[in-house]
């Protein structure tokens, strides 16, 4: 990508002139040509106001509010940069030059790299998107979450019925089904010294999983807009978790209100719509109906999804919180389900949490089977070390 230079010290001023941006004051005095000039040109478009305009001389025009150059300027960056880079300047584009009701044009959605991102942007932008934007909208958003679900389900599906088979124990196993940890733990007051051994008179075994319901799983999403990435995550895993018929799953999004999408899951891209990011949070509200709709609470795990930023009840929320485990509900605190790690969150909520036993971590896509696995056999939660 860029001009060939074979030249190492060359090679090294033509990146810092692409990174400073050319001004007199850039030091470089390397002069750009060809598609270096081209890329240049599409980073100063978006990185080229602010400080670098009183210097006396702007480096770049910009976007301004024009669609016709935003489409083009869309095309450049797809043609110079690969797509993780033109993710991130798009994101960048929409956070400091406004661009996003230009995403209300189904030609602005037909040009753009389509990512977790941009869909927390569009779903922000639902209620103001015309007729006409939708379509193509729900065409961007199907493609995205038809990606993420080709790249998480397969293994969530297998991770959990190991879990799940796991943690169904049967008195009378087959041999090769039987939990020798557990049976000897067991066993132990029938340990017989002369032979040094423990002669089981219980064993405990891993159950197969049949096709009754096992285990319930509860996803508790905070919709408030620093949430948009982890509604993404959590949509695509309900509808995955929603397919294995030895677990019932119910999705619930909050904020001040609270919504019910379980009888959505089928489609995830029907729950991102029905969800609407921004607004208020009463985790406390949301909480309550989680638990009225428990009917199993030892076969049951509640994932909170949430900043812990609490508008309700925070003496309630922490007392609800305290109950369900009392009862044998499985709590899981995530600050975050996305790649990004933990956003900004409420540390004294999170602390309390600890001190109940749910500890709030940051949880990645790629991780979080593994939570849900711990989760279903009872077992300590694989927290990053990081959180």
């Amino acid at each position: 990508m860029g001009s060939a230079v074979t030249d190492p010290a060359q090679e090294r001023l033509r990146r810092w002139r692409l990174v400073l941006g050319g001004d007199a004051a850039d030091g470089t005095g390397c002069a750009l040509s060809g598609q270096d000039a081209a890329m240049d040109g599409a980073l100063a478009a978006l990185y080229g106001k602010g400080d670098k305009a009183q210097a006396g001389k702007d480096r770049s025009a910009g976007l301004g509010a024009s669609a016709p150059s935003v489409a083009r300027w869309l095309g450049d960056i797809r043609t110079y940069f690969p797509s993780s880079v033109v993710q991130v300047m798009q994101r960048d584009a929409i956070d400091r030059l406004g661009l996003s009701t230009l995403l209300l044009e189904p030609e602005m959605l037909e040009a753009v790299e389509a990512d977790v991102h941009l869909v927390g942007t569009l779903l922000s932008l639902n209620k103001a998107m015309p007729e006409t934007t939708k379509e193509t909208a729900r065409a961007v958003v199907r493609k995205v979450v038809e990606d993420l679900e080709q790249r998480l389900a397969s293994r969530t599906r297998a991770t959990l019925t190991g879990a799940l088979d796991r943690s169904a124990r049967v008195s009378r196993p087959r041999h090769h089904d039987i939990d020798w940890n557990r049976t000897i733990a067991a066993n132990l007051k029938h340990y017989v010294p002369e032979h040094r051994t423990v002669v089981p008179e219980r064993l405990i075994g891993y159950g197969r999983a049949s096709q009754s319901v096992k285990k319930d799983i509860v996803l508790c999403i905070d919709q408030s807009g620093s949430m948009a990435a982890s509604v993404v995550y959590a949509s695509v895993f309900g509808a995955v978790l929603a397919s294995m018929r030895s677990i019932s799953t119910r999705l619930v999004v909050f904020d001040t209100a609270v919504v019910d999408l379980t009888d959505q899951l089928d489609d995830p891209v029907d729950v991102l719509f029905g969800t609407q990011l921004g607004g208020g949070t009463d985790i406390n509200r949301a909480l309550a109906y989680c638990q009225s709709q428990i009917s199993r609470p030892a076969e049951t795990v509640v994932v909170l999804i949430s900043d812990l930023y609490e508008g309700g009840i925070r003496d309630e929320m922490l007392k609800r919180v305290a109950a369900m485990k009392a009862s044998g509900v499985q709590f899981v605190t995530l600050l975050a389900l996305s790649d990004e790690g933990a956003p900004a969150y409420d540390r004294e909520h999170a602390a309390a949490l600890a001190a109940l036993g749910a500890p709030a971590f940051a949880c990645t896509p790629d991780l979080f089977p593994e939570v849900m696995a711990a989760a279903i056999e009872k077992r300590p939660l694989p927290i990053p070390d990081a959180a």
